[in-house]
Formats: C-alpha cells, sequence, structure tokens
C-alpha cells in the first residue's frame, strides 16, 4: 500500500534569518580488530567446539537465517553448510524472520534474496513458510510456536548475529536467545509473544528457550558480533547446552564494540537512510537516542532527527520513520505502508507506524530542522550527517560541532569545511 504524497507549501516566519552551516568531514575512531579469514574462524570453530560428528550423518540439518544485515553472509552461510556437507548433513535454510517481509513465505524469500542469499548462491535448499508448530506454552498460557520446516528437522543450527536491543535491556536481547523466541516463531509466535509486552521479554526469552531447547531438535548455536566498522569482530559455535551462556557473553561483546557518536548531543541529526536490514527500527536507538517504547534510556539526544531515506534491502519498509521530526515527499512515497504496518501491530506498538511532517526536498527540510531548534543561534547550528547507523566511522558535522570535539585523539579531521551540496531539485549530493 503506497501513499502519493502531496506537496506542501508552508509559510514560516522567520525562514530568512536560518544559515545552513559548512560541514566538515571527520573520522571517528574505534577499535578494529577483526576476524580476517571467516572460512578458516569457521571450521576451527567447528572442528573444535562440536562433538561427535557422526551424529550429522544423513541428518536433514536446519540453519535459521534472520533479516538483520550480516557482513559477509553468503560466505558464512556457505561455509558451515559445506562443512556440514563434509560430515554427511543435508543442510537447508529458513528464514526466521517473525513478521518480516510482510508477513509472507515469499516476502522472507526475498528479503534473503536481497542478501544474495539464495539456494544457488549457498548450494542448498531454502524453505521458507510461515506455517508453525505449536511446542509449549508460558505458564501464562502463552503459546509458542516454531517454524514448521525447522521444527521438522532432524537438527536445528540457531545462527543469528548478537547486538543490544533496540527497545529493552537484559541478560539477552537481539541474538540467539531471541531468534528462538520471536524469529523461529514466525509471524504468529512472534504476534503472540509481543503481546507480553517489552517490560517483560527480558524475564520471559530465557525461559522460552530453555523450554524450546528441551522440546527441539537443537544440534548447536552460531552467534556473530559486529565491530563499529560493520566488520565481524567475534564468532562463536557452541552445543545447544552452553547457547544462553554464550548469547549472554556476546552481547557484552557487541556493548563494547558497539559505534557511539563522539559528542553527545546535537541540534540536527541527518540520517541518509534507514532500513530493516540495519535493525528493527530502522537505525539503532542505542546510537541515535530514540525509539517507539517509553523508557528507553536514550545515550545521545538530537533536537531534530530528519530521515532523508530508505535502504534498498529494506524493500519499502518504513519502519522507523515514526521517530523523525521530519522526512521528505520522495521518502514517504517510497515506502509501503502494509508491510510496515504489520511491523507494528505484530511488535503491539502502534505508535511506531505513525507518519512525520515531510517538505518537498532536503533543503526545505533542514532550514525547517535549523529554524525549529529552540535556543540555537543560527550561525552556530551543531549538525550532524551520516549514511547509517553501521557508518559511524565517516561522518559530517557542522564547523560549530567540530569546535567542540576537535582536540579528541579519536576524531580525525578528513577534508572540509565546505559547503552543503544540493541537486537542482533541493536534494542532497
Amino acid at each position: 500500500m503506497y501513499i502519493d504524497f502531496p506537496e506542501v507549501h508552508l509559510t514560516v516566519q522567520g525562514m530568512e534569518h536560518v544559515v545552513i552551516p559548512k560541514m566538515v568531514t571527520i573520522r571517528q575512531k574505534y577499535d578494529a580488530g577483526k576476524i580476517t579469514d571467516l572460512a578458516r574462524h569457521i571450521r576451527f570453530q567447528m572442528e573444535n567446539n562440536l562433538e561427535n560428528r557422526e551424529r550429522f550423518r544423513g541428518r536433514r540439518i536446519c540453519l535459521t537465517v534472520g533479516s538483520r544485515g550480516i557482513p559477509h553472509l553468503v560466505l558464512i552461510l556457505k561455509t558451515v553448510c559445506g562443512i556440514l556437507k563434509e560430515w554427511g548433513a543435508q543442510p537447508f535454510l529458513v528464514p526466521a524472520m517473525g513478521s518480516h517481509g510482510g508477513a509472507t513465505a515469499e516476502g522472507q524469500r526475498e528479503l534473503l534474496a536481497g542478501y544474495h542469499v539464495t539456494e544457488e548462491s549457498i548450494g542448498v535448499p531454502i524453505l521458507s513458510s510461515m506455517e508453525v508448530v505449536r511446542y509449549g506454552e508460558l505458564p501464562d498460557g502463552t503459546p509458542l510456536y516454531c517454524d514448521r520446516n525447522a521444527w521438522e528437522s532432524d537438527g536445528i543450527v540457531v545462527f543469528n548475529k548478537v547486538k543490544p536491543h533496540t527497545n529493552f535491556r537484559g541478560k539477552h536481547e537481539s541474538g540467539m536467545a531471541k531468534m528462538i523466541a520471536i524469529g523461529l516463531a514466525k509471524h504468529k509466535g512472534a504476534s503472540m509473544f509481543h503481546m507480553e509486552g517489552f517490560g517483560r521479554f527480558a524475564e520471559l526469552i530465557p525461559k522460552i528457550v530453555q523450554i524450546f531447547l528441551e522440546k527441539a531438535p537443537v544440534v548447536f548455536a552460531v552467534g556473530v558480533v559486529q565491530n563499529a566498522y560493520d566488520e565481524i569482530c567475534s564468532l562463536e559455535v557452541c552445543e545447544k547446552e552452553g547457547l544462553l551462556q554464550k548469547d549472554a557473553e556476546l552481547l557484552e561483546v557487541a556493548k563494547r564494540r558497539m559505534p557511539k557518536f563522539k559528542f553527545e548531543d546535537c541540534d540536527v541529526l541527518i540520517l541518509d537512510e534507514i532500513g530493516k536490514n540495519i535493525s528493527g527500527n530502522g537505525y539503532d536507538p542505542n546510537i541515535v537516542g530514540r525509539n517507539t517504547s517509553e523508557g528507553f534510556p536514550g545515550e545521545f539526544h538530537a533536537k531534530k532527527l530528519f530521515i532523508r531515506g530508505l535502504t534498498r534491502e529494506t524493500h519499502h519498509n518504513g519502519s522507523g520513520l515514526a521517530m523523525a521530526d521530519i522526512s521528505t515527499r520522495r521518502c514517504l512515497n517510497e515506502v509501503d505502508w502494509e508491510p510496515t504496518w504489520i511491523n507494528a501491530v505484530t511488535a503491539t506498538v502502534l505508535n511506531a507506524g505513525r507518519i512525520p511532517m515531510y517538505a518537498n526536498n532536503d533543503r526545505e527540510a533542514l532550514l525547517l530542522c535549523i529554524r525549529t531548534c529552540n535556543g540555537t543561534r543560527f550561525d552556530r547550528v551543531r549538525i550532524a550527517r551520516v549514511k547509517n547507523t553501521l557508518s559511524l566511522d565517516r561522518i559530517q558535522v557542522s564547523e560549530a560541532l567540530y569546535e567542540e570535539i576537535r582536540d579528541r585523539e579519536d576524531v580525525e579531521l578528513a577534508g572540509g569545511p565546505e559547503e552543503m551540496q544540493f541537486d537542482e531539485k533541493g536534494f542532497l549530493l
């Protein structure tokens, strides 16, 4: 469902005093440690951490694949599947994405294809279905579900990235445990679980995992952590008995390695793009400091948030736009509101489906942001512009903001100052 938003014509007093500042390009420095030979590392992990490889011979083994972007995903999946084949197994993939992809089997297969994960690229079947099996329930009667293809396999490999969640805090947030509780539960199970509310996720996720591990044919787990440069810095393989402990350990690694701004706040934050491949919110609220859940501890504050566009990989899902102070007509016209609202309803957070104010182009949106920043001198406005929340190493900041951080050892000048460049239609280049 697309909406053709009309042009907007606003009369705003005082716009003649607004100045768009020159911008400086900087590099924010982080720990760049990463795994340099992933295939070799995966083989070492599987051969040294998994016992009795004969148990895989002749078995149909299911690997879970989520909707979050993981670098080198094809290499990782192909390597894990290749080793399983060497051990005599018959591996296959299932999309474990809850309600993503419009809550359809074909939509979830298309999301995987957007990451170049296809039957041809990995060399194994992809069984995409929204059918589930009910395998238990929580003490309050909430039913628990699992993807039917995974449940009926001879073994499940729980594979997922591990990172801080965007809506709650706990020992287990986004990771292997959440993949079991929500991703593998598909649309039906994710909807049932989200009705408990984010406030109970930290308590309930490990309980669900314990039930699942007792009943489901889980064989082992693979957890991945990315560093601030969006490269894999940790990849661990463990037997199913160690899944919860490893999930908690990797979450602590992820919290240490995730990027943060080298400044605590700004007047205007410009995000060039958001998308489900970046975060469930489209951007990472742990970085931006905004999400749709009340009480989330924001670690950064921007007076105004301007979101310019969507990633190609998000397939027109506009989740995250609701928290923008402003966007553009072009961006909103790109949104498919049906899958966007399905995500909001599944999460039981209806304010995530709100439509923000918009302008006709980037220039007008930026001028409105600056004009409406209370207590800000227009000639000293503090602006930051980033591609997305996975790309914080090289960003742009206004001269006034750069003056505040220029002496930090973890900040390096890369270019500028220079005027912001717009095309003939008023969009940023």
